[in-house]
C-alpha cells in the first residue's frame, strides 16, 4: 500500500519513512507541496501524510489541489497551537491530524483508521462499538435496543458513523447535514450534539462516543477500541 509523506524536514521524513515501511507500507516522499503533487499525479497513493508548512505551498493547498481528484485519505501534521491551521487544512479536505511532535505509535493509529474508513465508506450497516446505524433503513439502536431519533440527528449520526474517528470541524457537519446556509451557525450544531448525547451516550455528561475537539468540532469512535 502506497504512502506520501510530504515534509521538509529531513530528519522526520527519515524517520517517518522507516517507520511506514517497517509496518509494511509503500513510502514516496516529497519535500515541497509542488513535488508531493507531482508524485501523487504520477502514482497516486492511498494515503497521504502531510505537513501543514511546506516552503512553496501551505498544506492547505495541497489538500485542496488533491482533492480536486483523489479521495486518498490524508493526514496532516500540525505544530502546537495552531488550531486555526488545522481546521482550516480539515475544511479543505484533510481527513485528520497529528500534531507535533508526535508519537509513532499514534500516527499509525490514526493511519490505519483513516484507511480503514476508505475502504468501508459504502457499507449500509455502520457499527461502531454498541452503535449500530442502518443506511438503508434509517435505523439505529444501541447495545440492541431501537433508538429514536429525528430526521437531523439521524442525518448528523449518520455523517459522523461514515467517518468513524475522524475529526469534523462544524463547518463541515454543518454544511453536509443542513446545508451551505448553516455554515456558520455552530450554536445550532451543539444543539442537536446535546441532544443526540442524550439518546446514544450511557452517560450523557460522560460521552464516550460523540467527543468534542475543543476549538476544532466532533468525532465519533468508538470506545472499546479506543481504551484497548
Amino acid at each position: 500500500m502506497k504512502i506520501l509523506v510530504v515534509d521538509d524536514e529531513p530528519q522526520i521524513l527519515r524517520a517517518l519513512r522507516t517507520t511506514l515501511r517497517g509496518a509494511g507500507y509503500d513510502v514516496k516522499t516529497a519535500a515541497t507541496g509542488e513535488e508531493a503533487l507531482a508524485a501523487a499525479a504520477a502514482d497516486p497513493p492511498e494515503a497521504v501524510i502531510l505537513d501543514l508548512v511546506l516552503p512553496d505551498l501551505h498544506g492547505t493547498e495541497v489538500c485542496r489541489e488533491l482533492r480536486v481528484w483523489s479521495a486518498a485519505p490524508i493526514l496532516v501534521l500540525s505544530a502546537v497551537g495552531d488550531e486555526q491551521e488545522k481546521v482550516a487544512a480539515l475544511d479543505a479536505g484533510a481527513d485528520d491530524y497529528v500534531t507535533k511532535p508526535f508519537g509513532m505509535d499514534e500516527l499509525l493509529a490514526r493511519l490505519r483508521a483513516s484507511l480503514r474508513r476508505a475502504a468501508t465508506a459504502s457499507e449500509p450497516v455502520l457499527k461502531v462499538g454498541e452503535l449500530v446505524v442502518d443506511l438503508e433503513k434509517h435505523a439505529v439502536s444501541f447495545g440492541g435496543r431501537p433508538v429514536s431519533l429525528t430526521p437531523n440527528e439521524f442525518d448528523l449520526l449518520r455523517y459522523l458513523a461514515q467517518n468513524e474517528g475522524k475529526l469534523l470541524t462544524h463547518q463541515m457537519i454543518l454544511r453536509e447535514v443542513w446545508g451551505p446556509r448553516y455554515g456558520s451557525e455552530s450554536h445550532y450544531l451543539h444543539v442537536y450534539v446535546s441532544q443526540l448525547r442524550r439518546k446514544i451516550e450511557p452517560d450523557p455528561a460522560r460521552p464516550r462516543y460523540l467527543l468534542t475537539e475543543p476549538g476544532a468540532g466532533y468525532r465519533l469512535v468508538n470506545p472499546l477500541a479506543v481504551s484497548s
